[in-house]
């Protein structure tokens, strides 16, 4: 096999972008992706329409970055999400911004971003080769070619390790990049999850599964502080083990190992301050006092979270509307304004949208993503400990730390 300029292992959203960004600079490039078909990761993300970035400022951008958002300083101020939707938009797909500043495809189909960013690396020259790398070949504290699972030496001078983190294994993201750095002489921050579903202490949850929740707010505390982790309004939804959707899933990444030490509240009505909650139930009440108090809450509550609230409020569900006492009717308002939940654990890694730990970000070059530990290796994307929030940041850390391993790569000889 003829020798490279420059390896890159993984065809992710990053390794793409770093592939064609390098083959931009005139170099010869050879991206090399285990699986048959590229960026399989990219395709399930936004349930299968491609968040692809968030049109926010650098500073917003930043604040939305979980670990080690210093790092990413440099690399966003270069490659910024807008910069992202010229590239997308240049390559032919329409894209469109919807709540929170989320970045969608006009098409709402992943498999046109896919497509997209495998004809950019395509049309800058890079060569696609299907293999699954195991090894460094390493001498002289620099990098001078990769080593297959078959044997296979493939040489070049220069590699960019963009092989995702070890969230949905599925999709190739099984820690590989891990053990190419260890040879390296780089540290691993254990792996986490993060961005991933809550399983939760109450069992009522599996009652309302399948129950999407809009414009509420969820509240995470933590035993001992007076000010909560994180509230936000938005979505969730009720599964079959406890909670998911965009809002549980960044509440998760506050959650540290001991989970006994954290409580999530659900405002159901946050529109409505206490008093005005109150007068909306005794309008309801008042129409339909001799109804049974579980048929009174249907214009108040979606209908399968009602036998919950009902039994959480400890109120008889056959008891007439107009017998129900105010202090009964108090109970009523807490369970609605702050419906407890109790973590019990996130569910396993494999599960995650998002690995949080990697590669230690204090051995890698901002500026350039090269290793500060062996000359000519490169890093980019989810392999290394960078995470953010849901709503498109993820992709952005891999589409900016991909631009900046892929041009310096292909500028420094």
């Amino acid at each position: 096999m003829k020798q490279f300029d420059l390896i890159v292992v993984g065809g992710g959203a990053a390794g793409l972008i770093a592939a064609g960004m390098a083959a931009k600079e005139g170099i010869q490039v050879l991206l090399i992706e285990r699986n048959p078909r590229m960026a399989r990761k990219v395709l399930i993300t936004g349930k299968g329409r491609c968040n692809v970035t968030n049109n926010c400022t650098e500073e917003v951008f930043l604040q939305n970055v979980c670990s080690n958002s210093k790092f990413l300083f440099g690399p966003i101020h270069r490659f910024s999400p807008q910069k992202t939707m010229e590239l997308v938009e240049g390559l032919g797909v329409p894209l469109k911004v919807e709540r929170g500043n989320r970045v969608f495809p006009v098409s709402d189909k992943a498999m046109d971003i896919v497509d997209a960013l495998v004809a950019f690396a395509q049309k800058a020259g890079v060569v696609f080769l299907q293999k699954h790398i195991i090894g460094l070949e390493i001498s002289d504290g620099a990098v001078h070619a990769v080593r297959s699972d078959e044997g296979d030496i493939i040489y070049a001078p220069k590699v960019i390790i963009a092989t995702g983190g070890k969230s949905y294994p599925l999709t190739g993201s099984t820690g590989d990049g891990y053990l190419l750095a260890t040879q390296a002489g780089h540290t691993i921050i254990p792996p986490r999850p993060s961005l991933i579903p809550v399983e939760t202490q109450e069992d009522w949850c599996q009652d309302c599964m399948g129950l999407s929740l809009k414009n509420v707010t969820l509240t995470l505390w933590e035993q001992g502080r007076k000010k909560p982790l994180y509230s936000e309004l938005g979505e969730m939804l009720f599964t079959h083990f406890g909670i998911s959707g965009p809002l549980v899933l960044t509440s998760s990444t506050y959650l540290k190992k001991d989970l006994s030490r954290y409580t999530m509240e659900i405002d159901l009505k946050p529109a409505l301050e206490k008093h005005q909650l109150e007068s909306r139930i005794l309008r309801d009440f008042e129409a339909k006092q001799n109804k049974d108090f579980f048929n009174a809450l249907s214009e108040l509550l979606p209908r399968k979270i009602i036998p919950s609230i009902v039994r959480l409020s400890q109120i008889p569900a056959d008891k007439k509307v107009h017998q129900i006492t105010r202090e009964q009717r108090e109970r009523l308002i807490t369970t609605i304004k702050h419906l407890v939940l109790h973590p019990k654990r996130l569910l396993p890694i494999e599960e995650a949208i998002v690995t949080a730990g990697g590669v230690n970000i204090k051995e890698i070059i901002p500026q350039t993503m090269e290793s500060k530990l062996c000359q000519g290796l490169y890093f980019a994307g989810e392999v290394l400990d960078l995470d953010g929030r849901t709503g498109g940041f993820n992709l952005q850390i891999a589409f900016s730390t991909g631009f900046v391993a892929g041009q310096s790569a292909g500028k420094e000889k």
